[in-house]
């Protein structure tokens, strides 16, 4: 949808294709004649060895403004060869915007990472970092947005719907009108009119189209209306004509222009420039918000931070405007910013200059407090593709609307598409970081999940490298969050969030064990790691120290659900043998009991057998004085793991 990025027109002249030559092709893109001089440059360039980077310049430009990405690319390249990064910055957006029009992100991204080290400037790295971020989350997340092609779009260009009364009124090149014969040679298609169509509230669908304000039309374009909420001021983009004859500056350049007019009985009447416009620079497609009180515009004009700049005047109630204010460098890129537009504190506009998914992208920025606009959002797909999508409006209600796409799957140059929006989700942010519980060291690679009471999940996500995660879950609700990693035990927390959109509940931490940190082996088999579960002498009672270390058997059978044991408790020699088989034997039962009672399955404790003091650990047998520490240390109890 390049035609109208210059939003200029240029005079032309009609060259003989064959037997083209290097001048002829310089002068047909001099003319604007893209479509023809894309096709010279390309004949030519099969043999010249050595091109000049700007014959390269050319030839790659001819096919970038009639939105053929794949073949301007294989030029920008060429340029990129030749100048490495002596590029220049619109050279280097080019060249980005082509990569990305055949999709291919990754070279894109890199070269945008060149550009911007090249540059230096810290407030466009920091633009780019919490773009691209906002896109990274827009691949995660379902779109409100559902898209549909429409019937009315034909085979040349049809863009720019806007709301007029109850009906649509839209830009189109399709070839009814008297002068269809005649072709704007920048794509070889007639020139642009303004048509409008009844709607269907039904499902977004234009039918019945006409011709809109018949003694509007002329023989060059008229494109981009926007109307008052009366539906009788008129707003509209045209070409700069003083008696019937284009005016040009001294490049052969036909600016356009912005006509205020009223509607009486489907007739303009009192069309007047508005005081901005200029023969030297091009203001077009108008948006007046809703309440007359701002008109937006998009213009070249001197001063301006890029190619084509979005501004805007305030209206007094008298009409009198205010000067053009730019929307300064948040909203404005060193690209293209077009197709303003102005709805309930938000202005919608399209750019190739903000970080998105290739050429123009729709983007949504806020009005604050302050009178100034918001860092601008990408609207994601389906609304954005990797080709041009622009002349995005949207009802009052923000459930429907309309916006204009080249994208491959069209049935022509631009089509318009309907959509529908449907309402946000509210949800919050819950963020924390999990750590190894022994060395307290971030744990990457641990899987969060989120449940809700029914234990259907919510949402889920890994720790980053530092240990860090953040997950989007709904509001008003109790969730669970459980974090696991193979090997390491599971941690859970519950969570209640709020019905603040948007609001992120901070510092909800875990912390997971190593099982290995929870175990000893030894030959071959493994225990869970604890020290002496001591019992006073000639008792079975489990002592406070005793539940100290069952804690920890406790634990590890929690937090690795699958893990089976058998208990083996022992005694010292003292005292007659079946008589210490039987007490440790109580003990070991009792040892069991514990455990069982701190909600633990008894199937999971395959045994629970006293040895008595027939498994002695060191010389303390019958007859063997010993001190009273080493026939403590008989007194034991083993939990040895049988599955895991």
């Amino acid at each position: 949808m390049k035609k109208l990025y210059i939003l200029s027109l240029v005079l032309s002249f009609t060259f003989s294709f064959a037997q083209t030559n290097l001048k002829k092709a310089d002068a047909l893109f001099r003319n604007y004649a893209y479509a023809d001089a894309s096709k010279a440059y390309e004949e030519i360039l099969q043999s010249i060895k050595s091109p000049t980077a700007q014959t390269l310049k050319n030839a790659a430009d001819s096919y970038y403004f009639i939105s053929d990405a794949r073949n301007a690319l294989k030029w920008y390249k060429k340029l990129y060869e030749v100048q490495g990064n002596n590029l220049t910055d619109i050279y280097y957006l080019r060249y980005i915007q082509s990569l990305k029009g055949v999709m291919d992100y990754d070279e894109a991204d890199k070269m945008t990472k060149e550009y911007l080290s090249k540059k230096g400037d810290q407030n466009e790295i920091n633009k780019y970092v919490a773009q691209k971020k906002q896109m990274d989350s827009l691949s995660k997340a379902k779109s409100l947005y559902t898209i549909k092609n429409l019937d009315i779009n034909t085979s040349k260009s049809d863009f720019g719907a806007t709301f007029f009364q109850d009906r649509v009124v839209f830009t189109s090149a399709r070839d009814t009108t008297k002068f269809s014969e005649k072709l704007y040679t920048w794509n070889n298609q007639p020139f642009l009119n303004l048509y409008t169509a009844e709607r269907n509230p039904a499902d977004g669908s234009l039918f019945n189209e006409t011709v809109f304000l018949p003694n509007v039309m002329t023989k060059y374009h008229e494109a981009t209306a926007s109307f008052d909420s009366t539906g009788k001021t008129i707003y509209y983009s045209t070409n700069i004509v003083k008696k019937n004859k284009l005016v040009i500056d001294e490049t052969k350049t036909n600016n356009f222009q912005i006509i205020k007019g009223n509607i009486v009985n489907n007739k303009l009447e009192n069309p007047q420039k508005v005081f901005f416009d200029s023969d030297d620079y091009s203001v077009g497609h108008p948006s007046l918000s809703e309440d007359g009180q701002w008109l937006f515009f998009a213009s070249d004009m001197p001063g301006g931070i890029g190619e084509t700049d979005l501004y805007y005047v305030k209206i007094a109630a008298d009409g009198t405007m205010s000067s053009p204010v730019n929307l300064g460098s948040k909203i404005n890129t060193i690209g293209n910013d077009l197709f303003p537009y102005f709805r309930n504190g938000k202005l919608y506009f399209s750019s190739d200059g903000h970080y998105g998914y290739g050429d123009l992208d729709v983007y949504e920025s806020s009005l604050l407090a302050d009178g100034s606009f918001s860092i601008p959002v990408n609207l994601g797909p389906p609304v954005n593709s990797n080709k041009d999508d622009f002349a995005f409006i949207i009802d009052s209600q923000e459930n429907y609307g309309y916006v204009s796409s080249n994208r491959a799957e069209g049935k022509g140059d631009d089509d318009i598409y309907s959509f529908t929006k449907g309402k946000p989700v509210c949800s919050q942010s819950i963020s924390g970081m999990a750590i190894d519980r022994k060395t307290k060291l971030p744990l990457a690679d641990v899987s969060i999940m989120a449940y809700n009471s029914y234990s259907d999940v919510l949402g889920e996500t890994k720790t980053n490298y530092e240990g860090k995660y953040a997950i989007e879950v709904p509001c008003g609700k109790l969730v669970k969050m459980i974090a696991a990693k193979p090997n390491y035990s599971s941690d859970d927390k519950t969570v209640e969030t709020t019905n603040e959109n948007g609001g992120e509940i901070k510092d909800v931490n875990f912390e997971l064990s190593n099982y290995d940190d929870l175990v000893v082996k030894k030959k071959g088999v493994e225990k869970v790691d604890v020290n002496p579960i001591y019992f006073d002498y000639d008792k079975y009672d489990i002592t406070p120290l005793a539940i100290e270390e069952l804690t920890k058997v406790v634990f590890i059978m929690k937090k690795f659900p699958n893990i089976r044991i058998k208990i083996e408790s022992h005694t010292d020699s003292r005292g007659k043998d079946a008589y210490n088989l039987k007490l440790s034997d109580n003990r070991a039962k009792s040892t069991r009991d514990y455990i069982v009672s701190q909600d633990i399955d008894p199937s999971r404790i395959e045994s629970a057998i006293g040895y008595g003091e027939s498994r002695l650990i060191n010389k303390c047998k019958n007859g063997v004085k010993c001190t009273e520490e080493e026939h403590l240390l008989n007194r034991r109890s083993d939990f040895i793991i049988i599955q895991k």
